[in-house]
């Protein structure tokens, strides 16, 4: 299964998240992913200003693997697998110190970190989309206590590691993973106060945001006892602090990450294609040459003028082959590879190919769902929309990637960014004025947005079924003012 997620990332930027989830039949899993841009003419993006290179500039990926998948009550419990794997590495790493047992410790500790972070995302996501928090009171009472079981249950273990034979740099690794629990705690409990603030019409709901909030407290008091920097409204700190949150982030979920390397797919072929059109011409050529002199002689001017000629259309030959392969290439083969591995195993590759493509080669279902969005009938043909195309192909072996792996691993997340900088260049102002009556019949002039419409159709294909998904960016010069899905 694909799952796809979209929004805003920042004024010229939007993010798409896609969940590639494997079957777990044990067996391989093809992915294949097909987007259409469709962009207005007014903007001039064509092949001849914006080619290959230009877009994966633009694009940038971030490829993990999917959080393993636990409640927060299974992590709460005595004999929770994340706790438990991550005390007998630490147990491991106070007494052996080689440099296995300590990486072995670096790993269980960030893969904690990380499902405690998922776990509590999924469940205070939950809570908030809960009808009444009054009438489900209960999961207020599951989320509270179990946070707070899980906290002080890891906040335990860290007399195991505080012996002189552990050195400062192995404790402090222990300290980064519980202030990003403790800052995790209290995001999503404020999400939650935030919430009841915005619908609460009960004592009740009142009386558990009190709950939520004292949690809140008790976490940022916690921070202070044990030196956690905390916002405090000073320009220099705040900006600071935001950015260790950052890096906090990165070290954290830095296990998760699949580093790609990605080259040029089809080389092999490409210069076999190519060879072959430098045949074809040297042929023409050849022949050209000696049909001539057997009819003319070894020194002619017929045959000094057919050679010059024959050299002339030898090379526009070769041209026109190398782009006829080229343009059949384009079709099968990809312009990016990159395999995917864990450690020395491999698991899985990752393609990725980018062109200009025409409406009539669009399939129907494509072509239905942008002419739903259209508000002029046959909008894209008439105003002569420029098309573009980015395939993505992931093949993962699902066998191979769990192989010895301690949590289930289930699949990849891949997070797309799409900067969108180039396409705002050539927009008109952001707003335009237009002149009309007010109430009183007087004319006056009002500022009105002028923004354009990019649409992206999605292709997902997994498993023999395939889902089409439409998203509309609606932006002006200034940037992106939304992404909705259609």
């Amino acid at each position: 299964m694909i799952s796809i997620q979209a929004k805003k990332h920042d004024n010229f930027s939007v993010e798409f998240k896609f969940g590639f989830n494997c079957s777990m039949d044990g067996v391989r899993d093809d992915f294949k992913v097909n987007a259409w841009m469709f962009v207005p003419n007014s903007l001039d993006i064509n092949e001849e200003v914006y080619g290959k290179k230009q877009f994966y500039r633009d694009i940038k990926s971030n490829v993990r693997f999917i959080t393993p998948s636990y409640l927060l009550r299974e992590i709460a419990q005595d004999d929770s697998r994340p706790l438990s794997l991550l005390k007998t590495a630490m147990e491991k790493a106070a007494v052996a110190r080689s440099e296995s047992s300590l990486a072995e410790y670096e790993y269980h500790l960030k893969m904690f970190a990380a499902i405690f972070k998922s776990a509590l995302r999924n469940q205070a996501t939950h809570l908030r989309n809960a009808r009444s928090l009054a009438e489900a009171s209960y999961l207020v009472d599951e989320y509270l206590s179990d946070a707070e079981t899980i906290l002080d249950k890891f906040r335990g273990l860290y007399s195991i590691i505080d012996v002189p034979s552990v050195s400062d740099q192995t404790r402090s690794y222990f300290r980064l993973c519980d202030e990003f629990i403790t800052h995790m705690v209290e995001i999503q409990t404020i999400r939650i106060v935030r919430r009841i603030d915005a619908s609460a019409h009960s004592q009740e709901e009142f009386a558990l945001r009190e709950r939520f909030a004292r949690m809140v407290m008790e976490q940022r008091e916690y921070k202070k006892r044990m030196g956690y920097d905390v916002l405090n409204g000073e320009v220099n700190h705040d900006r600071r602090l935001v950015h260790h949150r950052g890096m906090l982030k990165k070290f954290i979920e830095s296990d998760l990450y699949i580093n790609l390397q990605k080259k040029k797919d089809g080389v092999a072929v490409e210069h076999l294609m190519y060879s072959i059109a430098a045949g074809v011409a040297m042929i023409f050529a050849t022949g050209i040459a000696w049909y001539f002199q057997m009819k003319y002689g070894n020194i002619t001017w017929p045959l000094f003028v057919v050679l010059v000629i024959s050299y002339m259309l030898k090379d526009r030959i070769k041209e026109l082959m190398r782009y006829y392969f080229a343009h059949k290439l384009g079709n099968k083969y990809f312009d990016k590879k990159a395999d995917i591995s864990i450690g020395d195993r491999h698991i899985g590759v990752l393609k990725e190919g980018f062109d200009f493509t025409s409406y009539s080669r669009l399939p129907q279902e494509v072509k239905d769902m942008r002419e739903k969005a259209s508000s002029i009938a046959d909008e894209t043909r008439i105003f002569e929309e420029k098309i573009l195309l980015y395939r993505k192909r992931l093949t993962i072996d699902e066998g191979a990637m769990q192989g010895n792996a301690e949590y289930p691993l289930t699949g990849i997340n891949e997070i797309m960014r799409l900067h969108l900088t180039r396409f705002a260049q050539k927009m008109d102002n952001p707003t335009i004025p237009i002149d009309t009556f007010d109430a009183d019949g007087n004319v006056i002039t009002i500022q009105v947005q002028k923004s354009y419409y990019l649409n992206i159709v999605f292709q997902l294909q997994h498993d023999g079924a395939v889902e089409y998904h439409h998203f509309r960016i609606t932006m002006t010069r200034d940037g992106v003012l939304h992404i909705v899905k259609m």
